[in-house]
């Protein structure tokens, strides 16, 4: 049921929704679709390479399947990967936000992506959407954003769009407030950048209070929700209805930017800078990337949980790009965030 923002019911802690009955099983079911169109569609993108299917148990409770494509024509390396896991209980990382899930079990499924082109001038591009119960507390949380290495501003325009279409289906201040957000959780506090052009992110969303859910009162996607009032009340039925139609908008929203550059010649210079910024990529996921900790803490597989890593990557010492070269223009311009919908008219 879509939402009519012109109407919104108002939120109350008596009206908070309840989760389906059988809301774990229709979202593992949606999940493991999910993996399952996208490896498809990659594998016919690519037109060589082939997903291999790892299937996993966790020891405590639960598992997964991870698919990787490896070597292929476009895709370097490609991981999709679902999991449905359970135990007595949360995580430190999730406990600190949400410590009302103290002392429940818990359980979580999601699906998570992460594919790393040969090409430079192809983005890398991320995934996740998953979801949470631990006792009486529920949320569903994720997002997609994209990482560019060369600087297209049709590419940032499309992807921002594409998404911002499946938020709008639901709420229109869905947009405005999750990518705001992503600006802000994709960032690399040591080096003072954005890892790329950002997309939507998004967590802890149960239908009630404030959109953001951040740690930071005093940013922009904090400021930006603190500003809707009212909230129209969301049911467990419309976030995942959210869920759904955000999921299926990333074949959409990436699979033009693939087709558009994976045939654009390259060479040293660009290779090297590709190589040099996945080092960024590596950083952001080994210091702060939420899903990477939550793995590890959870005790999951780790060679699933570090497929996101790209097979090669290169560090370089005080690296500094040449004025006025495309490399310069994404530091300068694509680092930063930028209202990517209306960057045309800018």
């Amino acid at each position: 049921m879509l939402i009519n923002a012109q109407t919104p019911t108002l939120t109350t802690e008596s009206s908070k929704s309840l989760p389906a009955p059988d809301a774990q099983a229709r979202v593992s079911q949606f999940m493991k679709k999910l993996q399952e169109e996208i490896t498809q569609a990659l594998e016919t993108l690519d037109g060589v390479g082939k997903f291999q299917e790892d299937s996993w148990e966790r020891p405590e409770g639960g598992g997964g399947r991870s698919r990787i494509l490896r070597e292929g024509a476009i895709f370097e390396q490609a991981g999709v990967n679902f999991s449905e896991v359970w135990g007595s209980h949360l995580p430190p990382s999730i406990l600190a936000q949400r410590p009302e899930a103290a002392g429940h079990g818990f359980y979580a499924t999601g699906t998570s992506l992460v594919l790393h082109p040969r090409n430079p001038y192809v983005p890398t591009v991320h995934l996740n959407y998953r979801y949470f119960e631990a006792g009486p507390v529920w949320w569903f949380g994720g997002g997609a954003d994209l990482t560019p290495y060369y600087p297209f501003a049709e590419d940032a325009a499309h992807f921002h769009s594409t998404l911002k279409q499946a938020c709008d289906q639901h709420y229109p201040e869905y947009y405005p407030v999750f990518k705001r957000w992503c600006d802000e959780y994709f960032y690399l506090k040591h080096r003072g950048e954005t890892r790329g052009i950002g997309g939507l992110f998004f967590d802890y969303q149960d239908g009630q209070g404030t959109l953001y859910r951040g740690p930071d009162p005093q940013g922009p996607a904090a400021v930006y929700s603190n500003q809707l009032k009212p909230i129209p009340q969301r049911s467990w039925e419309d976030l995942f209805a959210f869920i759904q139609d955000s999921g299926k908008a990333f074949l959409p929203a990436y699979t033009p930017i693939v087709e558009r550059r994976h045939g654009m010649e390259y060479g040293d210079r660009e290779r090297n800078f590709q190589l040099y910024r996945r080092g960024r990529y590596v950083e952001f996921n080994l210091v702060y990337d939420r899903g990477t900790i939550f793995g590890l803490q959870t005790n999951g597989r780790t060679e699933s949980i570090l497929m996101s890593l790209p097979p090669l990557v290169r560090w370089e010492y005080g690296y500094q790009p040449e004025p006025n070269s495309p490399e310069a223009e994404l530091y300068d311009t694509f680092l930063k965030p930028q209202d990517w919908i209306n960057w045309k008219h800018a």
